[in-house]
Formats: C-alpha cells, structure tokens, sequence
C-alpha cells in the first residue's frame, strides 16, 4: 500500500517536473481521470488534489485555454487547499475581473416632487436596499483587495498591482459617496413625516447621486483599459493566425511568401518606386470539404488589409444560387450586386465550378455569371478594386477555368493553392482544439476512439477533414451529457473529461451473420473454403499490423468464375460483409454492375462514369458481371477506356476498394491478358462449380421454406427424375423460377377447387404443381 502511494506520488511529481520543463503537460486527460479515481477524504487527498487541479489549470492555460474554465479548476484547487500559493496567485491576478460590473448594482430610480408621499416613500425603500446591498458588497471587496496588496508577493505583474491599488481607492470613495446618500435619504425620509418637508436633504441626494454616476464611469473606463490592454496582449497577425493553422505547411509557405513579397512591395513603394504591373490578388484555393478552404480565404483577406494591399479586410461570401438569376438579366445584376459589396475587399466564392454546370440548357445562366464576374474583373469601374478567391474540388476547377478564356489568365498558376485531406495525426490536434473550445479535455483512450472513428468515416473524396472531427467532438459531448448519471452532475471534473466510451458508436446487430450465411448456401464447398481462407488470412494481417509487425500485401481483388446462377452474386455480397466484420472494409456494401454501367457513348465520358461508380463502390466490393463484355470487339470502343481507368482507380484507392470480375472462365481470361495491370492485380481466382441436381432440390426447398411452403415426398422425387431427364440453364435461379412456378401451380389449383382450401393444405407443394411448373418452363 505504501509502495503503491509512493509510486502515486511520483507520478504526481513527473506531472510537475513536465509542467517546469515544457510550460504545459502532454496527456492532461490523465490527470483528470487520476483526480477522478481520488478520494480527498484519505490522508493528504486533498491537498495532492489541489496540486493536480493547479498543474491541469497552468498547463492548460499556457496552451491558450478559455480563463473561464482555468478560475473554475483554480477555485476548487482552493476549495481543497486555501494555502496553495499558486492559486492563490492566480486568482489575485484575475480577481479584478469578477468586480468588473460591482458598481452596476448602483442603479436608482428618479424622486420626483410631483409625486405622492406614498410614491415617495417607496422610491426612498429601494434607495435605502441598494445601498444596504451595496455597502455590504464594496467592504467584502475593499478587505479582500486590501489582502492581494498587502500580500503582493501573489501578484508578480506591477500592472495588475496599480489597478488593484486604483479600484480600491475607487470603491472607498464610492462606498463614502453611497453611505452619504443613505443617510441624506433616511433624512428626507423623516422630513416625510410631517405637513411640510424641506427640499434641501433632497439636493443633497442628488448631488451624491451625480457623484455616484461619476464615479461609475471612472470604474467602467478603469476596466475597459485593462481589458483594451489585455486584448492588444493577445491579439495576433493574420500569419501568426496562419502558421498557428494545423498542417497546411506547404501552404504556409506559399503563403509567408506572399506575405514577405507584399510587403516588400510596401515598403518599396513607400520609397518612391513604381510597380506598372501589379501581381495578381486572385487566387484558387483547391481542396476536399473540411481542409479549411473558407478559413484561408478570411486569413488572405486580413494579409491584404494588414499590408494595405486592399483598404477593407471583409470578405464577402457568395454561391451559385446567390448569383445565377432565372431570367435574362438577373445573373448580371446579382454578380454586380456582389462585386459592389465586395469592393476594397475580397469575393469568395465557393464551389465556383457550379456556375459552370455540365450539359448546361439555354435557361441556365451559369456561363453568364463567369462572363460578367471577368468583365467586372477587367473593366474601368471595378478592375483592380477588389481580390476574388475562387473555392472548390480540384477535379471539377480544372475544367470550369476554361468557361472563360479571360478567366484562366485572371488566376496565374502561382495563385492556384491546393490544401490536402488532414492526417489523421493532425485531424486528432484539431479534434484536441475543439474539445478545448468547448472546456473538455480527451484522455489518450477518447483520442485512440476518435481515430477510429475518423478511419471509419474517411472513405471517398467527401470525406469532411475538420468538418468531420468538428462532428464527432461534438456528438461525444451529446453523449456525454446524455448518459451523464444526475449523481455525478457536482463533480466539475465530469464537465472536463472527454473518455473513450463518449466515442464509442453503437450500432444495431445485424440479425444475419454473414459467416452462417456463407455456411447455409448450398453446395459451393470449395467456394466457400476459399473464402474462409481469405477472411482468415486478412485477420491475421491485421492482428499483425496491430502489434507492431510486419504485414504481407493484401490482395483482394478476385475473379468469379462460373455459369449463370452459381451463387457468385450471393457468395460476393457476404465477401463484402465478411472483410467489413473483420476490419478491412468501412462500408461493406456491394455494388452490382455490368459493361452499360460503364461505357458512355463519346470520348471522355466512359472515364466519368467508370470513376463515379468506383466512388459508390468505396469502402466496399464493385461486383462486375459478365466482365469479359468489357473488352469491346470494335477498334472504337470506350471498354479499353474502363479497363484503363479501373486499373488506375484500384491503384489509388488500395485496401479502400475490392473489385470482383465475374463470368466465364476462358472470356475472364482473355480480359485479364488484355490489360498486364489487370491481370496483376487479380490473385484469388473462385470457381463455382454447377449445382448437382440434389443441391438445386434443396435450393428450392429453402427457398420454399422462407414462406412455408414444403415439398411432398412425391414431388420431390418428381424434381430429381425431370432433372435427370433434361438439360437446364441456371442453375440456382432456375431453382427459385421453378419453386415460383410450382407455388403459383398450387395456389391456381386450390382457388380452382369448389370448396374453399384448408390453411394446412395452403403450405403443401404437390408433384401436380411441380409438373406445371415443368410445363411452363418448357414452353417458354
């Protein structure tokens, strides 16, 4: 027991040592959990936990921490130890903030002469209670101001020292002027008593009422200096703000160059030389949602305006559907509109290539509002007025530059930024950010939680970097204060802390395991062995991966090959749930296509299509059927186009995207001889095999069975003999067309009959309902 305290309490010291050395501690989420596991009423619990509590509130402090949360930690730190100098240092360098509206208190309601004695009277009890109120309040204060000078060795800044010295000798006069005012008021009060009162107590009332009201205005403009002060203290350059952004660090430099050039331009200028060619303010900021596109253009704005670049450091901020008008002459006014708002400063306009829609109709005014924005870029009356900053994906700004042969050259290449996803390392500082904004602190299990959330949620190109984090900080909180037990709600520390179970994701059971599933197909036994196979091989690499070792390639990328019906569809889709389940996959869905899916009618927009439909397959298995069909037999068709783009796609894409090639095996074949990065790519070739005539007798029998219908022994034997008989064509969907057929059979012959059918005979299949159904088949 003595041990476990010793190491305690070295712990407790490593946390101190950290704070001296760094200015901050690393992992402030274990100090709040070891302070939640504390009982203070052990031993010296107290007095340890202060300590805790005051090394949480400096570190967090020095990380620019809101004070509000900071003064709460410090006041229960000397809740737990009144004597804790650091404290108590604290709290006497921001004590004065809490008076900052003492004197408001002061506030009188006007004595007129035309009013009744009665009226009077209660004028005089409202007088008579603020300043009994007041009075109480200032000499609480005046003691405990008087301590923080007296005992100045808790206060290390000489400017908090003089304005504590200020307020003091401020409330003394203020208190002289309101003890003054109670006694000139109960004096009026008695002059009441008689036929006649005299007006003199009453213009002394006034006139220390005007004393107080003078008096307040010097206590307001005392703290509104101090505040004025402390603000210019912490007020930071836009490329401080900038190199304070995380990540982004090729964009920081492109941009500290651009910084550093404007402001050699400046002071150039202030030198006398002249520019005739100015650089361009027009930019294109390039990124996926959440990379902080919106954020950078307010940051260039205030670099425009810092450096006299542009006079107004506003940046207006517009759309598609802010611009584009639905009659002729509309967009062109709206654009105006914006421009004019925007003069002096910056317009930004987000997803700009929406003005520019694909297979855009006679109606749709997009390409007039590109037109104007140029036109009003150039022109006399607004040229060079005013910066605009274009936002939005980098696939979709390539082609919109060309809407306009001016607009290209409007934005050079060296004002194109391109901002990239976030790693998840830095998405994790930003998530600490935010939970910081809001007073919480993540412990080292919430943050490991809300990486995996993260990975989970990083799928495709819609991926919301920040936005996303932003989302999740802020549902855990929803968590948090929804499973929060009302016993716990004094515990301030439970208003701090962030833990792993606020980010855990509950998700409903799914009631089909796709390992049964894969056990209850029939037949397909070495189908199913292979896939077994896989799924192990995958959870081995990722327990590997888990503990530190080395990881074998995963290939998982197949080829299924087999006649129609054979279950490759089936069998794909439980693939999809199986590499869900073990953690490969995010999603786990399966996206069936074939060759129309892919292949457009012109050049260029197989491509668009083939990369759209791998978008929807992201996070799980692209299933494309009868494959081979890819492989066009004309010298001009776009297949090669597919072929092509699905091999750079999986490249690009790795362990985020599974593809299964299904169809024939020699046709696959020649597919995957077509392309050398096709063929290497597919490793795991499955074969399904033609169900035998008893497993498509037991195929419809669980088919059957789904809606209690049930075969007679008969019929059965009926099945096995036709199919020994004569060839049939697919296989398992032959099976389910041939139950379908069969129960419609049924349901003729017994709706045929004169008496009304028995429930028990509604779920019997006969040899008579199979033998039409043989029938029907046939003949179709």
């Amino acid at each position: 027991m003595r041990q476990d305290r010793e190491q305690f309490l070295m712990k407790v010291q490593n946390w101190e040592n950290e704070l001296h050395e760094r200015g901050s501690v690393e992992n402030e989420g274990d100090i709040l959990r070891t302070l939640q596991h504390m009982d203070v009423k052990e031993d010296d619990n107290h007095l340890v936990a202060s300590q805790l509590l005051t090394i949480l509130a400096l570190s967090a402090l020095s990380k620019g921490k809101k004070s509000s949360v900071v003064l709460t930690w410090m006041e229960k730190a000397k809740e737990l130890n009144p004597a804790n100098t650091r404290v108590n240092e604290y709290l006497a360098t921001f004590e004065w903030k809490k008076n900052t509206h003492l004197l408001d208190i002061l506030t009188f309601p006007p004595i007129r002469e035309t009013d009744n004695r009665q009226a009077k009277k209660q004028t005089i009890e409202i007088y008579k209670a603020v300043c009994g109120q007041f009075l109480t309040m200032a000499e609480d204060t005046i003691e405990k101001i008087s301590y923080y000078i007296q005992s100045a060795t808790y206060i290390t800044n000489a400017d908090i020292l003089v304005l504590y010295e200020k307020m003091k000798n401020l409330l003394e006069e203020t208190t002289e002027e309101s003890a003054s005012l109670l006694k000139a008021t109960s004096e009026y009060e008695n002059s009441l008593v008689g036929a006649f009162h005299t007006a003199v107590h009453l213009e002394e009332m006034k006139l220390h009422l005007a004393a107080i009201e003078a008096l307040k205005k010097q206590w307001s403009a005392l703290f509104a200096d101090e505040l004025e002060r402390e603000e210019a203290e912490e007020a930071v350059s836009s490329l401080e703000e900038l190199n304070h952004m995380i990540g982004l660090e090729a964009v920081k430099r492109k941009l500290n160059d651009f910084y550093q050039f404007f402001k050699y331009q400046k002071i150039r200028k202030e030198k006398g030389f002249q520019t005739k060619d100015e650089v361009s303010l027009n930019m294109i900021l390039t990124g996926n949602p959440g990379t902080g596109k919106t954020t950078l253009a307010r940051l260039i704005a205030k670099i425009y305006h810092e450096l006299h670049v542009l006079p107004r450091k506003e940046v207006v901020e517009v759309d598609r559907s802010q611009l584009v008008g639905s009659y002729v002459g509309q967009t062109e006014e709206n654009v105006r509109q914006a421009v004019e708002r925007a003069l002096g400063g910056v317009l930004f306009i987000d997803e700009a290539y929406n003005l520019k829609r694909e297979g855009q109709s006679g109606n749709d005014y997009g390409q007039t509002a590109i037109d104007t924005l140029v036109s009003l870029m150039t022109g006399n009356e607004y040229g060079g007025k005013f910066a605009v900053i274009l936002a939005g994906y980098p696939d979709e700004m390539r082609p919109f530059l060309d809407a306009n042969p001016g607009l290209r050259s409007r934005f050079p290449m060296s004002n194109h930024i391109s901002l990239p996803d976030y790693t998840n390392e830095e998405l994790i500082i930003i998530g600490e950010m935010i939970a910081s904004d809001n007073d919480y602190i993540l412990t080292d299990e919430a943050k490991i939680a809300l990486e995996e959330r993260i990975e989970k949620e990083r799928v495709d190109d819609s991926f919301g970097n920040a936005r996303t984090v932003r989302h999740l900080i802020l549902d855990a909180i929803f968590q948090k204060g929804a499973h929060q037990s009302v016993e716990e709600k004094d515990d301030i520390l439970q208003f701090s802390l962030l833990d792993k179970q606020d980010f855990i994701q509950y998700e409903p059971e799914s009631r089909d395991n796709p390992e049964e599933k894969l056990s209850g197909l029939v037949g397909l036994e070495n189908v199913k062995e292979e896939v077994r196979s896989i799924i192990s091989f995958v959870k081995m690499q990722k327990m590997r991966r888990d503990h530190g070792l080395p990881v074998v390639p995963i290939q998982l990328h197949s080829v299924f090959t087999g006649n129609p019906g054979t279950g490759k569809t089936t069998v794909a889709k439980i693939y999809a749930e199986l590499l869900k389940e073990c953690g490969l996959l995010k999603r786990g869905h399966l996206i069936v296509t074939s060759r129309a899916d892919f292949v457009a009618g012109y050049v260029g927009q197989t491509a668009i299509k083939t990369k759209r439909k791998i978008k929807d397959a992201l996070g799980g298995v692209l299933f494309i059927d009868e494959a081979y069909s890819l492989l066009g037999q004309s010298s001009g068709d776009f297949g090669k186009e597919v072929i092509d783009t699905l091999v750079d796609e999986m490249t690009k894409h790795n362990e985020n995207l599974v593809v299964v090639l299904a169809g024939y095996p020699n046709e696959i074949n020649l597919l995957l001889e077509s392309n050398p990065g096709l063929q290497s790519r597919f490793k795991k070739f499955l074969h399904f095999e033609d169900y035998t005539n008893e497993e498509i007798l037991q195929i419809m029998k669980l088919y059957g069975k789904q809606f209690d219908f049930y075969l007679t022994e008969e019929a059965e034997q009926f099945i096995l003999s036709e199919l020994k008989e004569q060839q049939i064509e697919g296989n398992g969907r032959f099976a389910a067309n041939l139950m379908d057929e069969s129960i419609q059979a049924q349901a003729r012959r017994l709706m045929g009959s004169s008496s009304f059918p028995k429930v028990e005979e509604a779920v019997v299949i006969m040899k008579e309902d199979v033998q039409a159904a043989f029938g029907k088949i046939r003949k179709e």
